[in-house]
This record gives structure tokens, C-alpha cells and sequence, in this order.
């Protein structure tokens, strides 16, 4: 802490006496020019000597502080320009470069307190109060107050606290933690983060953390470790720079004792200050911190931006990573009276006072459908088996097959398991009154932006892409095929995960990504680690060089393309200014340029290197892509839309499963209604308003024909689909029925591939995506 607050203390003295000393050094200039133009020459002579024995007392400094930390430097270059324009009178030139010294730094205190600016935005927004219901009203409490299960009234304005979950719906500002200034809408049981804003009505929530563990809590101290220090290649430019004091050095000797005159020397000296290299190289690493920060990236210093710019074998953790990390309801499957909607209702009502981790995605399912909950009475939780209670009458039971069924698991039990087991899911069953209604299946849905990422990395460099996960075989090697990694390692504990990164770092500069604890090792020992943060703060973006502090894994793509950038415009700054530099010791070695020609033409040297490095600052094409304000409606109406059609597609595959030899078609019938009215509508919208969104977006109609010709394809399939319907009649034979379920069937891979692609390739373009 003492080390802390000595930092601070000397930043702010910086801060101070840096503005203090350009200001005095160019006005001594200029009032020496002044003097000079009005004949006053002792006075101008007075001047400049002053300016230049300012710019020596600063170098003496700095140079002084670089021998006491072991740190390279090249202020002996400076110094002795400085000292030597002051021995062979050339005043004039030493005010100069005075002006010159200070100004450099004096660009590069602005550009670091711009970055610490851009960098500390989210701890100085840090909440401080909450407001706690109790049994006899509302208590205003300090922040640090607050205790798991807490409930708290958060109103119109407020910051959120803590983190916690919603006991009502609301309306979120959450642009101090996404960047994304659209309002978010948020149901009931959603996880919501501390430091967000309620833009809505007033609502209450449960807290699930403490202040400490929150989001905003981690971000403070996240951002402490953000400072822009010296990058690997601000030391490399230092030791290069070192390297060049000898032959300045002895450049300037051999033109002194060449032609015994020692001004030449100085010339050579003034125009050898390389401010360039110095300079130039810090301020478009710091502008690069500060651009990730704008687009939800926390870069803990410069030597983190240059590691994840010579990064090339990026490894990711697949839970979180590349999937949500969060179930999500798939799909329904009943059994008995009970349709899928009512069978949901009563489970998402049952759910609202359940801790489970799944109870959160059931209850946030309902919402999403608008479906009506109602407190449930008489719950009771049974250790190891699931919750029960009564909704609306009925006695409602969640949880596992034996104790849902009671006795030998029944044939859509055992199917219900089978699907689970293929395509990963769990299962949540369900019973009403004592008898088996059905069972939920929950996925950890794949990010759709991930694929499109994956793609993003390549162009912009990344030479190898490597999937880590301790899931089992089959579901790994799934996800790596959709979003097109190179390598495939599944079942790693963290001990795995450390030695692949190891390994891997054998061969090239690694970018570990994860946001788990069992992640942190890895994150730890890759020449980078990048961790997700937009859940909280935990042991992984502690343990991680960089944070990504939104819920969207392809900001990663952003960060990766703006500190490459920023590298490459230090490099161009660095050659440039340098390059010159190089000419003009040439020519005041054979007397070409005086010392005060040389120290004018350096200071513009300076200024040309320094305008470059500032490139990093200005806007340039990242991953992300902006969608106009009309179009990010439209797109966000039609995903809505999209959501809600949703279970149409997963009621095609249960129509298939359920078909038999001698069913009446009545409900066939009613499925195909809803297909044309509601399916079919749908997509005919996207067709008309979201493909062009998309094409204008991606850059042209070439973009958009996969998807469009999927519309088409699902318009035919329900046309056969009506037709075959309309031939069979009211009852199927054995025949009907397997044509019936190939055309199902096929129509279901169709629509599933089809909502994949909108999502991948659509709907991930939106600054935000709710989860399904």
C-alpha cells in the first residue's frame, strides 16, 4: 500500500511539473527569439541558457533515476547535447532542445493520463450504498454490508450493488461494464452484475455475492494492475537506444577530431537525441490501452499489449469460452395432458425460490415466452433428488428420473436420456400431481459469435487455434468442428490444461483464453492469458494479463487487432523518426548542420515520429461491427421474433417422435398451422428486412445467399409438407408414417442449421444478444 500511494504521489507530481516545464522552457525560447529580433542579444543569450539548463536539470533527473532502478537510457545523449551546446555557446541550440525534451514528454504524460482516464472509468463509478429490505421497511446500508441472499431494492437511477439475481423484470444502462449504451431488458432470475444502472422502474433482487466477490470489486482491483508500464518493446527500444549511444559518441568524436571543431560534435550530439525511439513507441502503446478499454478490454499495462500482439497459438477453454457457459432451455418433450408451455409455467413457478443452477435458466425460459408465474407454497428441497411444492394447486415435483418416475424408467425416459447424452444436455423432469408430465433439456449453448471470431483471428494473424476442455471426447470435438479450431484436447484437469499451453509455448508465443478457476494455472503460465469477466471478477482475471469485461467472447478479436496495430504504428513511428535522426548525424558530422539548424530540424523529427505513434488513437476497422441505430432495432425486433418461433421447430421433432401407425393427424395438422402463420411469416421478415441489414454489414449480397437460400428451402419443405397432409387424410398407415417422419425429420435439420447460421452469421453482429 505504501508502494501504491508512492506511485500515485509520484504520477500526480509528474502530472504537475511536466506541463510546468514545457510552459517555462518554450517561453524562455520565445523570449529569447523576441530579445534576439529587438537587438537585446545578452538578454536572448540570458534566455536560452536558463531554457537550457532547465532541459539539464530534468535530464540529470531522469538519468539519475534510470541508474538507480538498473534501467537503460539514453538521456546521456540528451545530457551531453544539452551540456555541450552550453560549452561552445551555442545557446540558441540548447533552448532548443530543451523545448524539444519537454515536449516529447509532456505528449507522453498526456497520452498515460489519458489511458489511466479511460482505464479507471469503471472503478471510479464504483456503488457505495444499497437499500436492504428488512421485516420492518427499507435500510440504507453501506455497500460492504450487504451478505449473500440479502434482498434489495434497486431504484430508477440507482447503481446496482452487488451482484445478484432479479426478482422482478428491469431495464439496465449496462454501458459502464459492456459499452454497449442501448438499454438492456432483463427477466426474472436473470443474473445481474454490480455497477450497472436501473434504467427502469424501481426493482428488487437477491444478492448471490458479497461487495468483495462482485464485479465492481474485481474491476477496481483489475484496473490497479492496468497502468501502462513499459511494454517489452519500449525496453528492447531502450536497449537499442543504449546501443546507439556509441556510435553517436563515437561519430561525434571522430568529426570533432577530424576537423578540431568541436561544434560539429555538439551537432551531431543535438540531432543524435533520439526522442523517437524514446518516446514515440510508449505513446502508441499507451494509445492502444486505451482504445482496448473503449471497446471492454482491460489490458493490465503495456507489456501485456505487446505480448497479446506477438501472440500466435491462441488456446481457449471451451465452458464460458466458446459456450455461454450457462444452461439454457433446448427443448421440452411431455408426456400425458400437460402441453410443453403449461409444463413450463409450473416448473419456472416452482424454480423461483430455488438456488439451483438451473433454476435460473427455467425461470428466465418462462420469461422469455411471457409466460404468467405464481409463487409457489410448500416448497420443500430434497437433497440429492430435487425440489417440490404446489403451484396453483398442483403438487409439482423437479429433479431426477428414479425419484420423478418412481419405479423402471418408461420408453420416453430412456429416450429422453439418450438425447441428453448425445448432444450434451441435462435433464430436469417433471411431475404433476404425482405423474410423470415430462422433462426439460437444458444445453450449454455454443456463443454464436464464436465461429465468425474464430475466422477474425485467422486474418488478423493467429497461426493456430487449440480447443482445451475437461468435457468428455465427442462434445469437445463437436464444438472444435463448428468453430473451426486446428487441435482438440478433451478431459483436462487444470494440471492437463498447464502442460498443453507449456507445450504449446514450445513452438510459439501463446494467448490462453478461459474465465473458471480451474483456468487460472494456464492463464497464468501462457505468455498471455485472457479471461472472461462479464459474470464477475474471479481467481481467472486475477490470474489473466488481459479482461475482457463484456459477455461476448469476440472483443478478444477487437483486442488482438487494436494492440496489433498499435505495435505496428510504435514500429512505423520508431523507423521513421529514427531513420531521420540517422541522416541528419550524417550531415552535421560534415558540417552541414549547425547545432541550431540540427536542433530545429530534430524537434520536427520529434513531432513527425510522435504524430505517427498518436495514429493509435484514431479510429480503424476492428472485428466488431457497428450496426446503424435503425438497423440494431429492426435486428433486435427480429431476434425477439426469432426467439419466439423457436419451439415451433423443437415441436417438429417431437411431432416426428411421437408418430405412429394409425394416429389421428389432428395435431399434425395444428403444427402445420403454426408453421405457416407464425415459421413462415418470420422467416419471409427476415428475408425482407434482416438479409439486407446483414448484406450492408458484411459487404454485399454474396454474404446473405446461404441464408437465403435456406428460406427458400424451408418454404418448400412445408409446402411438401401441407401437400402430404392434405393426400393422407385424418389417419396414417405405416407407410405415411415413414414418409411423414423422413419429411419431419429432414425439415428439422434444416430449421436447426438454419437458426445457427442467422445466429452466427446475423444475429451476432448486434451489440447485444440476449441468450436464448
Amino acid at each position: 500500500m505504501v508502494e501504491e500511494s508512492a506511485q500515485v504521489r509520484s504520477r500526480r507530481l509528474a502530472d504537475l511539473t511536466i506541463p510546468l516545464l514545457f510552459g517555462a522552457s518554450t517561453l524562455l525560447l520565445l523570449g529569447g527569439v523576441v530579445a534576439a529580433a529587438a537587438g537585446a542579444a545578452p538578454v536572448a543569450t540570458g534566455l536560452w541558457v536558463t531554457a537550457t539548463l532547465l532541459g539539464l536539470i530534468y535530464s540529470t533527473v531522469t538519468l539519475a533515476d534510470a541508474v538507480r532502478h538498473r534501467r537503460p537510457s539514453v538521456d546521456v545523449i540528451a545530457w551531453l547535447a544539452l551540456a555541450g551546446a552550453l560549452a561552445v555557446g551555442e545557446a540558441f541550440a540548447g533552448a532548443v532542445i530543451a523545448v524539444m525534451l519537454t515536449s516529447g514528454v509532456l505528449l507522453e504524460n498526456r497520452a498515460e493520463r489519458r489511458a489511466r482516464r479511460e482505464l479507471g472509468l469503471l472503478a471510479a463509478r464504483a456503488p457505495r450504498i444499497a437499500r436492504r429490505l428488512t421485516s420492518s421497511g427499507v435500510a440504507q446500508v453501506g455497500v460492504g454490508e450487504v451478505e449473500t441472499g440479502d434482498v434489495l431494492l434497486v431504484g430508477s437511477g440507482e447503481i446496482v450493488p452487488v451482484d445478484g439475481r432479479l426478482l422482478g423484470a428491469a431495464v439496465m444502462d449496462e454501458s459502464a461494464l459492456s459499452g454497449e449504451a442501448r438499454p438492456v431488458e432483463r427477466r426474472t432470475g436473470e443474473d445481474v452484475r454490480s455497477g450497472v444502472v436501473n434504467a427502469g422502474a424501481p426493482v428488487q433482487m437477491r444478492a448471490t455475492a458479497t461487495a468483495t466477490e462482485s464485479t465492481y470489486a474485481g474491476l477496481v482491483r483489475l484496473v490497479e494492475h492496468a497502468r501502462a508500464d513499459n511494454a517489452p518493446f519500449v525496453r528492447v527500444a531502450d536497449r537499442f537506444a543504449v546501443a546507439f549511444v556509441p556510435l553517436t559518441l563515437v561519430l561525434a568524436g571522430v568529426a570533432w577530431a577530424l576537423t578540431g571543431d568541436a561544434v560539429r560534435a555538439v551537432a551531431v550530439l543535438v540531432v543524435a537525441t533520439p526522442c523517437p525511439l524514446l518516446l514515440a513507441a510508449p505513446i502508441a502503446i499507451m494509445s492502444g490501452l486505451s482504445r482496448a478499454a473503449r471497446a471492454s478490454v482491460v489490458i493490465k499495462g503495456g507489456s501485456a499489449l505487446e505480448r497479446l500482439a506477438a501472440g500466435r497459438i491462441l488456446l481457449f477453454d471451451k465452458t464460458g469460452t466458446l459456450t455461454r457457459g450457462r444452461p439454457t432451455l433446448a427443448d421440452i418433450v411431455t408426456t400425458g395432458p400437460v402441453d410443453a408451455a403449461e409444463l413450463l409455467r409450473l416448473a419456472a413457478s416452482l424454480d423461483q425460490t430455488s438456488a439451483h443452477v438451473l433454476a435460473s435458466a427455467i425461470v428466465t425460459a418462462a420469461g422469455a415466452r411471457d409466460l404468467p408465474l405464481t409463487m409457489p407454497t410448500q416448497v420443500a428441497e430434497r437433497h440429492g433428488y430435487g425440489v417440490e411444492g404446489v403451484v396453483d394447486g398442483y403438487h409439482v415435483r423437479l429433479g431426477k428420473a428414479p425419484w420423478i418416475v418412481g419405479g423402471p424408467a418408461p420408453a420416453w425416459v430412456r429416450h429422453a436420456r439418450r438425447r441428453a447424452a448425445l448432444d450434451g444436455s441435462l435433464t430436469v423432469f417433471v411431475s404433476v400431481d404425482d405423474v410423470p408430465a415430462g422433462v426439460l433439456l437444458l444445453e450449454d449453448a455454443l456463443r454464436p459469435e464464436a465461429p465468425r471470431m474464430m475466422r477474425a483471428l485467422r486474418a488478423a494473424g493467429i497461426d493456430r487455434t487449440v480447443l482445451l476442455t475437461g468435457d468428455r471426447a465427442d462434445m469437445a470435438e463437436m464444438v472444435g468442428r463448428v468453430v473451426g479450431v486446428d487441435a482438440v484436447h478433451a478431459e483436462c484437469d487444470p494440471a492437463g490444461k498447464l502442460a498443453i499451453v507449456r507445450a504449446e509455448q514450445r513452438q510459439q508465443p501463446t494467448i490462453m483464453v478461459g474465465d473458471g478457476i480451474n483456468d487460472a494455472p494456464a492463464l497464468a503460465a501462457a505468455n498471455v492469458g485472457v479471461a472472461l469477466a462479464a459474470r464477475g471478477v474471479t481467481a481467472s482475471a486475477e490470474a489473466a494479463d488481459v479482461v475482457i469485461t463484456t459477455d461476448r467472447v469476440d472483443a478478444l478479436a477487437d483486442a488482438i487487432i487494436i494492440a496489433r496495430r498499435s505495435r505496428r504504428i510504435a514500429l512505423q513511428a520508431v523507423v521513421v523518426g529514427m531513420g531521420l535522426s540517422l541522416i541528419g548525424m550524417a550531415a552535421a558530422a560534415v558540417g552541414l548542420l549547425p547545432p541550431a539548424v540540427g536542433a530545429l530540424a530534430q524537434e520536427a523529427i520529434d513531432v513527425a515520429a510522435i504524430v505517427i505513434a498518436l495514429r493509435a488513437l484514431l479510429p480503424a476497422r476492428t472485428h466488431t461491427i457497428v450496426l446503424p441505430p435503425a438497423d440494431a432495432v429492426t435486428a433486435h425486433r427480429l431476434y425477439a421474433e426469432h426467439n419466439a418461433v423457436r419451439p415451433i421447430v423443437e415441436q417438429v421433432r417431437t411431432a416426428a417422435d411421437a408418430l405412429a401407425a394409425g394416429d389421428d393427424l389432428a395435431s399434425m395438422r395444428g403444427l402445420l398451422e403454426r408453421l405457416e402463420s407464425d415459421l413462415l411469416a418470420h422467416e419471409r421478415a427476415e428475408e425482407a428486412e434482416l438479409l439486407p441489414i446483414v448484406a450492408r454489414a458484411l459487404g454485399g449480397p454474396e454474404s446473405v445467399g446461404a441464408l437465403s437460400r435456406t428460406h427458400a428451402e424451408i418454404e418448400h419443405q412445408v409446402a411438401r409438407l401441407r401437400h402430404l397432409v392434405d393426400e393422407i387424410g385424418s389417419v396414417c398407415d405405416p407407410e405415411d408414417v415413414i414418409e411423414m417422419r423422413g419429411l419431419l425429420y429432414g425439415l428439422y435439420a434444416i430449421l436447426r442449421l438454419h437458426n445457427a447460421q442467422e445466429e452466427e452469421n446475423a444475429f451476432s453482429l448486434m451489440p447485444t444478444v440476449a441468450p436464448r
